[in-house]
């Protein structure tokens, strides 16, 4: 199982990004993924999720109406598009596998493997 988060970068105040998480070794169809992401000295924080059933989403408060995340099975990718950014948005973006099939949720203990992470940068 290998997941490869690309996408992150540098953008202004307001502007938009979309973060990619493309999975390997297994059928993301099968799984939920989860977006998490970290700041130095804090926690992993949960940002959003897509379950493996129906694909029901979630999404922390902190996120809700400018984030989206999707789920292209046939390319076994899941995307995270992220609008109206902000600078506390800036942090290692990760994306990881939860193999349960109940509805996903945002801990991280929960999940069974990470992606490597990505970093986002919202400047002024």
């Amino acid at each position: 199982v290998q997941l490869q988060a690309s996408g992150g970068g540098l953008v202004q105040i307001g502007g938009s990004l979309r973060l990619s998480c493309a999975a390997s070794g297994f059928t993301s169809d099968s799984y939920a993924i989860g977006w998490f992401r970290q700041t130095p000295g804090k926690g992993r924080e949960g940002v959003s999720c897509v379950s493996a059933l129906y694909g029901v989403t979630y999404y922390a408060d902190s996120v809700k109406g400018r984030f989206t995340i999707s789920r292209d099975d046939a390319k076994n990718t899941v995307y995270l598009q992220m609008n109206s950014l902000k600078p506390e948005d800036t942090a290692v973006y990760y994306c990881a596998i939860d193999d349960d099939l109940a509805p996903c949720a945002l801990f991280p203990s929960r999940y069974d493997a990470w992606g490597q992470g990505t970093l986002v940068t919202v400047s002024s």
